[in-house]
């Protein structure tokens, strides 16, 4: 894929990240009227604290916040630690607000956000225990056994609650250490609306996407809005036909990138490969400049999905990640360089008559890049860092098993 960003090629760095177990509770202990009449308040606590910042000049510092807000939403009989989330949270909305330059946000979701000081997690049990106020509330984690047990051995961090169609969802975010092994290859991904293609070096491999799928839903409630635009507000049945078609469009895209993610880290983890992805940071922005039409698409391809789905897929295995510059990896010649010359999916190379599907030439240029950041350029010196001794007795590090393919490409 072409895209006019240049980007240095970056290494995922390894540290503490997060991970979160999400499921359905029912409440066992307490009442659950009286915790929506909290989360009914926490969400009513949350509007006044961002009308109050809204109406501000100049978005005030946290510590002026506190001062300012802390009396007020105490009055509600909100825990301390509930009072300081809900206005980091009114903070945090009305900046992006102000820098998008969006309108006043409007706090709909019955949802709250607690810490260490307001929470208690059981995996053993499968319980967490809750308070908003004044009461405790004990939640039941309905879920597998065998997907909670996952969460067994990591230290949690916050617990997020949420009343939705009539079912309560918790979300326990856990913290987890990433540490990648040592990479004796790479696996690099091109990503188009159709397709992935996957090269890793010696063959090429074709995974059919349901981007389009998803597309189509996203164009047909488009087209419902133009065909009703002065009613479909207002119409009860084309609103909920307009709803339906994007929360199904967004589900497709959602199952269909966690589960390529998957197969496709467990085959990386399986071969001791990193993985190697473009690196689409601003790309949004950038293509939005030059075309609404190309950025509507974007938009619904997905590209972010996937790949955040492949990361937290990665962290989990500890499977190292790449990002390379994205620029002309379609257009460039993997042999001589030279600039491709494409008929529909075909590309040429005039210079040293170089043929093939524009998607595995970019495949191809992905991997060569992440190669290149290791080893250097054909007749330029290495620019990789220093092996360690491990890499050395493990049998090789990636210079030495990419030589070959090298030598064969450059041909």
């Amino acid at each position: 894929m072409k895209a006019y960003i240049t980007h240095s090629t970056r290494v995922m760095p390894e540290g503490t990240y997060h991970r979160a177990l999400k499921a359905e509770a029912e409440v066992v202990e307490g009442e659950l009227n009286d915790l929506l009449w909290d989360l009914n308040l926490y969400r009513y606590a949350l509007q006044r604290a961002v009308n109050a910042l809204w109406e501000l000049d100049k978005v005030s510092k946290k510590s002026q916040v506190h001062q300012l807000l802390y009396p007020v939403l105490k009055s509600y009989r909100f825990r301390a630690h509930v009072v300081r989330n809900i206005y980091s949270a009114a903070l945090a909305l009305v900046k992006s607000a102000r820098q998008s330059r969006s309108a006043k946000p409007t706090v709909k979701r019955l949802s709250a956000r607690l810490d260490y000081q307001d929470a208690r997690v059981d995996v053993d049990n499968h319980v967490v225990k809750v308070a908003l106020r004044d009461k405790w509330y004990t939640l039941r984690i309905i879920h597998k056994r065998e997907y909670i047990e996952r969460f067994k051995d990591l230290r949690w961090k916050e617990v997020h609650v949420k009343y939705e169609g009539g079912k309560l969802y918790v979300s326990i975010v856990f913290e987890i250490v990433y540490k990648s092994y040592t990479l004796r290859g790479a696996l690099a991904l091109d990503v188009n609306l159709r397709q992935v293609v996957t090269f890793d070096g010696s063959s090429v491999k074709r995974y059919r996407t349901r981007f389009i799928d998803a597309l189509s839903k996203r164009a047909r409630a488009e087209e419902l809005t133009r065909k009703h635009s002065k009613r479909w507000r207002y119409n009860k049945r084309i609103l909920d036909r307009i709803k339906w078609l994007h929360r199904r469009a967004r589900n497709i895209v959602v199952d269909w990138c966690r589960r390529f993610a998957k197969e496709l880290v467990l085959k990386a983890r399986r071969n001791s490969y990193a993985v190697v992805l473009e690196d689409l940071e601003h790309l949004y922005r950038s293509v939005a400049r030059n075309g609404g039409s190309v950025a509507w698409k974007l938009s619904m391809f997905a590209y972010r999905k996937l790949q955040g789905a492949v990361v937290n897929k990665a962290v989990e295995y500890n499977v190292p990640v790449a990002f390379v510059d994205p620029r002309n990896t379609s257009t460039t010649c993997p042999r001589c360089r030279a600039e491709l010359h494409c008929t529909e999916r075909l590309a040429v190379c005039r210079n040293c008559s170089f043929k093939a599907d524009r998607d595995y030439i970019g495949a191809i240029n992905i991997w060569l890049r992440l190669l290149y950041a290791y080893a250097g350029e054909p007749g330029s010196p290495p620019r990789a860092p220093a092996v360690k001794n491990e890499t050395r007795q493990s049998g090789g590090n990636i210079n030495e098993g990419m030589k070959k393919v090298i030598i064969t490409i450059h041909k």
